[in-house]
């Protein structure tokens, strides 16, 4: 064999003969041919990356089995920390008809996170905890508009608590686990990435929830008011929404606006939002008229009516007016109007630019609480 540039080429006998050719003095005699050519000759046994005999397929590498390892660690621990605080929720509605859904325990003393939807049946809720405990619970406040709702346990216990994490160090592809009891199978796990972040979703109320996870972390009914947990242990949303037909796509509603509305609903029993007087629509705003103005935005929001005592009639808001800005943030949509009226602005003087025969102009104005089903 003769291997030239780590290849092997079979010499044959014959080969190995060198004759001189007529007229020329050879290079070397024959004894020296195989020095002439330089054959290098290995043994395939003191070398195999030259035995050419049949060898066994290579078995899975260590960085591969460290990796599924890895992976398998972090969704056990998950289900190890956070699973002990999932529960089970069931509902007897009207005539006997009930359902059930999940929650998560986020205090030690008894108070459940879940969706708005699956308490709407009925204010009082049978719990089964992981280890098959039977809990009675009623239901704390709800929010319609988040699709979220709390709950206690009456009985006076210590449990397991989960933690709510901090949804906005959330990144695409990152790893989470939701954990429920969809269909009724208690205590089941499955995991998922990140998907898109900032989603928005049109919930039962009629308002916009935004801020949404997506996932793809499998979810059927059942599954709605569980946990979506990172990797870290933390549950960092509230799994709320499929859409049907499709595959791989769910939601969750944001851990930081879980926490904005338990405060609300434990200082208040409600969630208390903005409210001026005005019901409102979106209008575009051609061209001229923005030059006009000297507005930047396509689009604002154009009052069609104006409630009777409401602070936007004290103030001079009358239908046919545009409200383009509160506080300086544009108003675009209607949308955007329910959005910028939080309860932080509530009794405390805001200032609504409106448009207004051509012109801009600024009104002040003190919202009211929102009353319920009431436009903005």
């Amino acid at each position: 064999m003769v291997f030239h540039n780590s290849v092997a080429f079979p010499i044959s006998a014959r080969a190995m003969q060198v004759h001189p050719r007529k007229g020329r003095t050879p290079d070397c005699d024959t004894d020296a041919a195989a020095r002439c050519i330089h054959i290098v000759y290995t043994s395939s046994k003191s070398n195999p990356e030259f035995d050419d005999r049949p060898q066994p397929a290579p078995s899975r590498s260590d960085d591969d089995s460290a990796l599924l390892d890895a992976y398998s660690r972090a969704v056990t621990s998950v289900v190890d920390r956070i699973g002990p605080a999932v529960v089970r929720l069931d509902v007897a509605g009207p005539q006997g008809r009930g359902g059930s859904g999940s929650g998560v325990i986020v205090s030690p003393d008894g108070l459940i996170v879940t969706n708005h939807h699956v308490v709407t049946a009925s204010p009082r809720l049978k719990v089964t905890t992981a280890d098959g405990m039977r809990l009675n619970a009623r239901v704390v406040g709800i929010d319609p508009d988040t699709d979220l709702a709390l709950a206690r346990v009456e009985e006076s216990l210590a449990l397991p608590a989960a933690t709510l994490g901090d949804s906005r160090k959330l990144r695409r592809g990152q790893l989470v686990i939701a954990i429920g009891n969809p269909l009724g199978f208690e205590s089941t796990v499955t995991a998922g990435v990140v998907s898109a972040l900032g989603r928005s979703l049109r919930a039962s109320s009629g308002r916009l929830v935004d801020d949404l996870i997506q996932t793809d972390a499998a979810l059927n009914p059942g599954n709605s008011g569980g946990p979506l947990v990172a990797s870290h242990g933390e549950v960092v949303g509230i799994n709320t929404a499929i859409i049907q037909g499709a595959q791989g796509i769910c939601f969750a509603i944001a851990a930081n606006t879980v926490k904005h509305v338990i405060g609300e609903l434990v200082r208040h029993g409600r969630v208390r939002r903005a409210w001026i007087g005005i019901a409102a629509a979106q209008t575009a705003l051609p061209a001229r008229l923005r030059h006009l103005a000297g507005v930047a935005q396509d689009s604002a929001v154009m009052v069609a009516s104006v409630e009777p005592g409401s602070p936007a009639a004290e103030a001079g808001i009358a239908g046919g007016d545009v409200v383009l800005a509160i506080d300086g943030r544009p108003v675009t949509g209607a949308d955007e109007l329910v959005r910028s009226l939080t309860g932080e602005q509530i009794g405390r003087t805001i200032a609504v630019e409106i448009l207004r025969d051509g012109a801009r102009r600024i009104v002040s104005l003190v919202p009211n609480e929102r009353p319920r089903r009431a436009a903005a």
